[in-house]
């Protein structure tokens, strides 16, 4: 049973957002963790994180028989998000919306594909994805339907970025924060640029200024790597000693590290005016594109200093493109419904194998009594595989049949009356979760 626990630009307040997204990447292993010591059982069979700049979502695979409620795990994920994170449990029960069923496929494969992003189409996140999926593999909480679920949200995404038109219609957030920042920059050329960070946002973002033409950029790494990218783009590097009076001489600054301190304050700007000789070096333009933030408020009250950071920019985003975003659109859906039809097929499984067990044990011992009786030519066990053959056909058709229907339970009926086989019931379905509140989504 698969559910997403969702907090995003669309549900919850940006401090929320930033909260959670401190110390995200072990979040996974923590939920394992919590739910073991308080429920004692192995139920929850795994969990993976996606923390984004705007967003902030656990996947759960719940290992839990039909009939089972699930939110003794939720709420157990939910107490584990809480101890990281310093949020209220309250608050999160509150913000947090649930996915269950097959709602949970469709949502991480419009996620993944740049639907729910504040900039429709931006290409970051199915990168992002991925690589959550990774970190769980790191530390050992994934599953084989989370594996499955994330590996096919990434085929969705390249899916829709080549065959619709919203990949490049899409913009990401370094360009929208570039063109918003396009009204107080009037020459790119003429504007010189510090960049703080050299993450996996750097290197767009370095591609989006040198695209308007900025050809003065410098870096700084507040992990000491600037040396190397500034050698790798063939731009100039900023040591530590100079960096605050960098950052208070340029005309804009653009961070995007994932350092969860502030490397950019008023007093940081203050000293490095006072290294210049006191003086302010004009208008300037801080870009904080980090989640926590990069950039601490108050260097809105230093004069001469505008600050453009991710809520700014989200208030701005612009309008989906509506036919690009209806055409991606249905092929999510199109892919959530393979995706849970695949899921329902599954689950008829081990009745499956017990089946065709019985029908070929059955087959092999006319086989052998034949082959007593005398068939030097082999043409009597030729017939009788051709015949077992085309009797499995239709039983085999319905199964698939009747789980995509989530008739599950009819068939197991059928078998057990016919055959006499008994088999267990599949694990709940995926429409089976009884999870009533906000924001559910239902088969």
């Amino acid at each position: 049973m698969l559910i997403c626990l969702s907090a995003s630009h669309k549900n919850s307040h940006f401090d929320l957002l930033e909260q959670l997204s401190v110390d995200s990447a072990s979040m996974g292993e923590r939920i394992v963790q919590e739910h073991r010591a308080l429920s004692g059982g192995p139920a929850l069979a795994g969990a993976v994180v996606v923390a984004t700049c705007n967003r902030f979502e656990t996947y759960l695979d719940l290992n839990a028989p039909f009939g089972v409620s699930p939110l003794p795990t939720v709420f157990a994920a939910i107490e584990a998000v809480s101890a990281s994170t310093g949020v209220d449990a309250q608050t999160l029960r509150e913000s947090l919306d649930l996915v269950h069923g097959n709602g949970v496929a469709e949502h991480l494969f419009a996620v993944s594909s740049g639907l729910e992003s504040v900039v429709v189409g931006e290409g970051e996140i199915a990168g992002q994805v991925r690589r959550s999926l990774e970190q769980a593999r790191s530390v050992g909480t994934t599953s084989p339907e989370l594996e499955r679920l994330f590996q096919r949200a990434s085929q969705t995404s390249r899916g829709v970025k080549n065959r619709t038109g919203i990949g490049s219609a899409g913009r990401s957030l370094v360009r929208l924060s570039l063109e918003l920042a396009e009204s107080r920059i009037s020459d790119w050329s003429a504007t010189s640029v510090l960049l703080v960070g050299t993450g996996r946002y750097a290197g767009a973002s370095l591609a989006a200024l040198r695209d308007r033409g900025a050809e003065d950029i410098r870096v700084y790494s507040p992990s000491g790597r600037a040396t190397r990218f500034a050698a790798n783009h063939d731009i100039a590097a900023v040591q530590a000693a100079d960096y605050a009076a960098v950052a208070a001489s340029v005309d804009v600054v653009v961070t995007c590290t994932t350092a969860e301190t502030h490397v950019i304050d008023a007093a940081l700007i203050g000293a490095g005016r006072e290294a210049l000789g006191g003086e302010a070096a004009g208008r300037q333009l801080l870009i904080d594109l980090g989640l926590p933030r990069n950039i601490d408020p108050d260097v809105a009250g230093v004069e001469g200093v505008e600050l453009l950071d991710l809520e700014t920019i989200r208030i701005h985003a612009p309008l989906e493109e509506l036919n690009a975003t209806h055409e991606a659109r249905a092929m999510v859906g199109q892919a959530a419904r393979s995706f849970s039809a695949a899921t329902e097929e599954q689950s008829l499984a081990p009745a499956v194998v017990a089946l065709r067990s019985h029908i070929f044990g059955l087959l092999d011992a006319e086989i052998e009594r034949a082959r007593a009786k005398g068939d030097p030519d082999g043409r009597i066990e030729q017939s009788l595989r051709h015949l077992t053959g085309v009797l499995l056909h239709t039983p085999m058709t319905r199964s698939r049949e009747l789980a995509r229907a989530g008739e599950q339970q009819a068939w197991l009926d059928g078998l057990e009356a016919v055959f006499g086989l008994q088999v267990k019931a599949p694990d709940a379905a995926a429409g089976g979760c009884p999870i009533t509140g906000r924001g559910a989504a239902t088969a």
